[in-house]
């Protein structure tokens, strides 16, 4: 036996091993880097960063307005019936509503998987991958809000409800009414109202208004005291609702009607209103953006007998109270409107 022989390399297999594990190398850092980088921090446990979800809920329903622009753009509403309202009005449905939810939906739902949301609009995954797959849904690019100036809070995402109007005033939008028009998103923490949206795309500039209760809100956000009173209802119900303010305010005040319940709030945070009055059923996510809003203005949106909503998933998505929205003299309304809710509402 020659314990003393020399050994040799095969010169080709070295350069061999070396590649593959340079490869190797690369390849796991890759797959690191893609693992830490695809989904949010949180998303690794049940803690939800709000000043990321305020972030995508801006950015999604900014989206979602433009699918609503891009439709009324082409002239191709393709409107058609969910059926009837509780009025025995028709509901329409246009496709600028469900290209809207598409993005806005499933916007949400690529950055946050685990997030409870409730849509106004229904289209499956499949249905909306055309309009998604155009889509980059990330937080890069918006100048609006700044999470850096605000103290981060995380809440449990079991804690968490997301409400999305994709196009507020359906109605309205087929008329070509387009003032009306407004893309919502609320945020709702154990069924209280903590971040509400209210993006409208039309006008010169889209505008967008945003609020988190006592953290931040969007410079827009200053209300402007009325001196006059003014009550803005639904355009949809002016009959009773006429009846049911000048029933409790008498007949000389002054009443404007207007459709949507996401502009109606905006009026009463530019001072064009000091009350918005709604006697039949409403939606919770037509509603939710303002209320939050409204609560981090420091004024109320409650059902017509003073109750406050609730907003968590398992609640009714209908409220049947009514509703009284103010920023400032809540009681003074709610007050007014007993005698009506006495006499007309069980």
């Amino acid at each position: 036996m020659n314990l003393g022989g020399s050994v040799r390399f095969n010169k080709t297999g070295i350069c061999i091993i070396a590649i593959f594990g340079i490869i190797l190398i690369i390849y796991m850092t890759r797959s690191i880097n893609v693992d830490t980088t695809s989904k949010f921090d949180n998303q690794k446990s049940n803690d939800l960063s709000m000043s990321k979800l305020l972030l995508a809920a801006i950015n999604m329903a900014e989206k979602g307005g433009l699918e609503v622009v891009n439709i009324k753009n082409k002239q191709n509403l393709n409107i058609k019936s969910k059926g009837l309202t509780n009025d025995g009005v028709v509901n329409p449905v246009t496709e600028a509503d469900l290209n809207s939810h598409c993005v806005m939906f499933y916007g949400l739902k690529k950055l946050f998987p685990a997030l409870q949301i409730i849509s106004e609009e229904e289209r499956s995954e499949k249905e909306c991958e055309e309009v998604v797959t155009k889509q980059i849904f990330d937080l890069d690019g918006l100048v609006n809000f700044d999470p850096s100036k605000v103290v981060e809070e995380v809440l449990p995402i079991q804690d968490i409800t997301v409400w999305i109007d994709p196009l507020d005033a359906t109605k309205e939008f087929t008329e070509n009414l387009l003032e009306y028009i407004t893309t919502l998103v609320c945020v709702a923490y154990k069924g209280i109202p903590i971040m509400g949206v209210i993006h409208r795309p039309f006008g010169t500039l889209p505008k967008t208004s945003w609020a988190w209760v006592n953290k931040a809100k969007s410079e827009d956000l200053n209300p402007i005291k009325k001196t006059e009173e003014v009550i803005i209802i639904s355009r949809s119900h002016i009959g009773e609702g006429m009846k049911m303010v000048h029933n409790a305010f008498g007949d000389d005040v002054k009443v404007v009607t207007a459709g949507g319940a996401g502009y109606k709030v905006m009026q009463l945070v530019t001072g064009n209103a000091t009350a918005y009055i709604h006697s039949k059923y409403i939606s919770k996510w037509d509603i939710c953006a303002g209320n939050a809003i409204l609560n981090a203005l420091g004024g109320h949106m409650t059902t017509l007998k003073n109750e406050d909503l609730d907003y968590s998933s398992s609640s009714n998505f209908k409220n049947s109270q009514g509703l009284i929205a103010t920023v400032t003299n809540h009681d003074y309304y709610a007050n007014k409107l007993k005698k009506f809710i006495a006499d007309n509402i069980v």
